[in-house]
């Protein structure tokens, strides 16, 4: 747990090339300036050992990952996979959509093309994120995982029609007991027809902008205790087009977007944003 004295660190693993040179300096460096935290990499530190035991060492001790995944460099991925393998908080960057890969998708991710002032921008929101979620587990010991979405699309003459799997982990990594959980929302854009467990969810209007609305789910356990899990799964449908009102009826869609999940304790209220993209389609009998 990092002291109230300390910033923050945010070890950033991209290539060394100095094609990236203003995108960490002027991009990353900035943003986390601005958000006063420390980053770092790896070609600005002095150390002895080996420089894959630096890089483990580094991935452990950082509070936030902070990975540009610009043309699929094979070592940040490795690293990357790393870093996700001890369940470090990681902000993915690319200058191209297309070098996430389908299963990192969901994660929260920066596209930022050639801007380096929107990647400074976005940047900060992202990690004002993190600090918020590292917050939020320090005063519930909850940290939340997003699954992977799974999906499929079923189609007629008339429409079309997706179905959406959410997964929610809830940890607990301390040796000490959790917040007592007294509700858990879900925040959408978009209306769904959302169930959990086989029941339907009960929804109002959200109160958090630009959300639209809010979904009730039953929490799993009231608490976690000492370094125990849970989960929280529920499914969600809509219908993607329909063809009395002049939409096209697509064999394939790509749907995403941004939720929060809001724990409520009696130590008050706790969101998780999340991202999620996935493609959908139909399936030959």
């Amino acid at each position: 747990m990092v002291k109230k004295s300390q910033k923050l660190f945010a070890f950033v693993i991209m290539p060394f090339e100095s094609s990236y040179d203003d995108i960490y300096k002027l991009g990353i460096k900035e943003a986390a300036k601005e958000c006063e935290i420390m980053a770092e990499r790896l070609d600005e530190q002095l150390f002895s050992e080996g420089m894959i035991d630096r890089i483990y060492r580094q991935i452990e001790k950082a509070d936030i990952i902070i990975a540009d995944l610009s043309d699929r460099n094979e070592n940040v991925f490795y690293e990357l996979g790393f870093a996700h393998a001890k369940d470090k908080l990681c902000l993915l960057l690319t200058n191209d959509a297309e070098d996430i890969p389908f299963d990192l998708k969901h994660r929260r991710h920066i596209a930022y093309g050639q801007s380096i002032s929107y990647l400074k921008e976005e940047l900060i929101k992202n990690i004002n994120w993190a600090k918020s979620e590292i917050k939020n587990q320090s005063k519930t010991r909850i940290r939340v995982q997003i699954g992977t979405p799974s999906g499929n699309l079923s189609t007629t003459t008339h429409t079309a029609n997706c179905s959406i799997n959410f997964t929610f982990d809830l940890y607990n990594d301390t040796n000490r007991i959790s917040s007592e959980i007294t509700a858990i929302y879900l925040y959408a854009g978009k209306k769904w027809d959302l169930s959990q467990d086989g029941k339907d969810c009960s929804f109002t209007d959200s109160d958090i902008p630009p959300f639209k609305y809010r979904y009730f789910l039953t929490p799993p356990i009231t608490r976690l205790g000492k370094e125990s899990w849970a989960q929280i799964k529920c499914n969600g449908t809509r219908i993607l087009a329909r063809s009395w009102k002049g939409e096209e009826i697509k064999q394939e869609y790509t749907i995403g977007g941004r939720g929060i999940l809001r724990i409520v304790t009696e130590e008050g209220s706790f969101d998780h944003e999340f991202d999620f993209s996935i493609g959908v389609n139909v399936v030959p009998f």
